[in-house]
């Protein structure tokens, strides 16, 4: 096990700036920039992420999800690699302590040969969620692990074949459509486009948020399947390839823990410095999403750059 700490005390003044360009004007913007400081400097959000296989780069996913959080100074970040096969080195002492932490990023993709999780691992990874842990689910790591029952519970849609489950799609005025096992297609996704993500709802991890924005070069997953149980849709995307409408976001409950999934997030080898990993309505979603897991209150600011029905935006960093 590899771990590796960020020491949120070191990035404070970031989140200062960050937050006081977002906003520029007026007493309501140095209250909120006081309370994010403050936030992060007396209680961070204990992050861990959980990296070490998967059919994608997990190491450059690792690389960038960090560039994203630490400079927030909201979040202490932990990483725990997972050895790459169950006869490699350490593998019987790889036992991360999820206990220790509010949230888990979970990147680890089996597809491919990867090895299922230590039961050990597996069973304080249930207890974890169960006793009110959070969870974001990143990109391949909704890919993962079809063979563990609770882990399909708590993702409610992934990447499985079309007898496995219930698929989900939305309807042009936000209705979900339930699709039963057996009918359509195996997930899936077609080419990667710039997508407007449209929302439904109003979930406090996109409050203040616009309706619909537009985020670069993503994957729209078509009939994920699953138990599709205390499953709340987020926002949606359109699929040129089925003509239909996916989601994008949603979130699950399991026990008392909170679940968040996208398929935002996508980093392929020989990616480098990925557009959409650069996109600011992710990164602001991420930093969103990371609160509410954590049970904390939504606070991190819509910055001005946040991209438009019509436009993307991409930061220079990470």
């Amino acid at each position: 096990m590899l771990r590796r700490r960020t020491h949120p005390a070191l990035v404070v003044l970031t989140a200062a700036a960050m937050a006081a360009s977002a906003f520029a004007d007026g007493s309501a913007a140095r209250s909120t920039t006081d309370a994010t400081i403050g936030t992060a400097e007396a209680t961070p959000v204990r992050v861990l992420i959980v990296d070490g296989y998967s059919n994608h780069d997990w190491r450059l996913t690792t690389v960038l999800i960090r560039g994203i959080l630490e400079p927030t100074g909201l979040f202490s970040v932990d990483v725990s690699t997972a050895p790459e096969t169950a006869d490699a080195p350490g593998w019987d002492l790889w036992r991360p302590r999820f206990s220790d932490y509010d949230v888990v990023i979970q990147t680890c993709n089996d597809l491919g040969g990867g090895p299922a999780w230590p039961r050990a691992v597996q069973e304080a990874f249930e207890a974890f969620v169960r006793n009110g842990g959070g969870v974001y689910v990143w990109h391949a790591g909704n890919n993962a692990f079809t063979d563990w029952p609770a882990y399909n519970e708590m993702i409610g849609l992934g990447w499985r074949s079309r007898n496995f489950g219930w698929a989900i799609a939305v309807g042009e005025d936000g209705h979900l459509i339930r699709i039963p096992p057996g009918e359509g297609l195996d997930t899936g996704h077609g080419d990667r486009h710039d997508t407007v993500v449209r929302r439904r709802g109003d979930h406090p991890i996109h409050a203040g948020l616009p309706r619909a924005w537009m985020t670069p070069d993503i994957e729209v997953y078509h009939y994920a399947r699953g138990a599709a149980q205390h499953l709340e849709v987020l926002s949606y995307g359109f699929d040129p390839d089925t003509r239909m409408r996916w989601p994008l976001e949603w979130t699950t409950t399991y026990g008392r823990g909170r679940v968040y999934t996208s398929t935002f997030g996508h980093v392929w080898k020989g990616d480098t410095r990925p557009a959409r990993m650069r996109c600011a309505g992710l990164q602001t979603v991420v930093v969103r999403a990371l609160q509410w897991l954590a049970g904390r209150d939504v606070t991190w600011p819509v910055p001005p750059d946040f991209p438009t029905a019509d436009h993307v935006s991409v930061r220079d960093q990470p």
